[in-house]
């Protein structure tokens, strides 16, 4: 069997669907490779700053790294502006929604709402409103998607910064998108990690 017997999903039969669903599972188990290439793109999404979006991308996720952060934040810094290429005036959630079968709550929930929380640092300059991420006050995240911006987003637009390249990363990204998806044992809905852990940055940096 090449290709389903239906030209309409409703008459499809089990042969049909479990023949579908394998498909599935081997382009799904791709997923992480699929992105690395997408990331490429970013190099020629929105541009005037600084540098490049693969740029900042790169600078964020090695900034994670190099602070000791655990797989879960490396992955997600390295992909949270992803969705500038699609979803420019979403790409937060974009991005959430690629990542929340396969990292922890809390660092989909940071990706999501980091457009928010950066606002702090320009939205005063340009008419809107830099405190919008007051409306997550007293959230269990909150803390840590502020730091996520302060530590690792906001500052990754320098030229000059030494960053990883993509390749650096791979075993990584696909270590996350190999895994099951909304396995509660990854997700672990509502726990806390710490974005940073000093002494695998001490080894990480020696």
């Amino acid at each position: 069997m090449e290709k389903v017997k239906f030209t309409a999903m409703k008459d499809g039969d089990r042969e049909d669907y479990e023949f579908l669903i394998g498909h599935e599972i081997d382009y799904a188990a791709k997923t992480g490779e699929r992105l690395l290439a997408a990331m490429v793109d970013l190099d020629k999404s929105l541009s005037g700053y600084q540098v490049t979006r693969l740029g900042h991308s790169l600078q964020a996720a090695t900034r994670a790294w190099r602070d000791g952060a655990d797989t879960d934040w490396v992955v997600s810094a390295l992909l949270h502006d992803i969705g500038d290429i699609y979803a420019p005036y979403n790409h937060d959630e974009y991005a959430a929604t690629i990542l929340k079968p396969f990292v922890r709550e809390q660092c989909a929930w940071v990706v999501e709402k980091h457009g928010d929380f950066q606002k702090l640092y320009y939205a005063h300059h340009v008419g809107g409103n830099p405190h919008s991420r007051d409306a997550y006050k007293g959230h269990a995240y909150y803390d840590d998607c502020a730091t996520f911006c302060e530590r690792w987003d906001q500052n990754s637009f320098d030229p000059d910064y030494p960053h990883e390249g993509i390749e650096f990363f791979r075993d990584q990204v696909e270590q996350v998108f190999a895994r099951k998806a909304y396995d509660p044992a990854v997700i672990r809905a509502g726990e806390r990690v710490e974005l940073t852990d000093p002494t695998i940055a001490k080894e990480r940096n020696t």
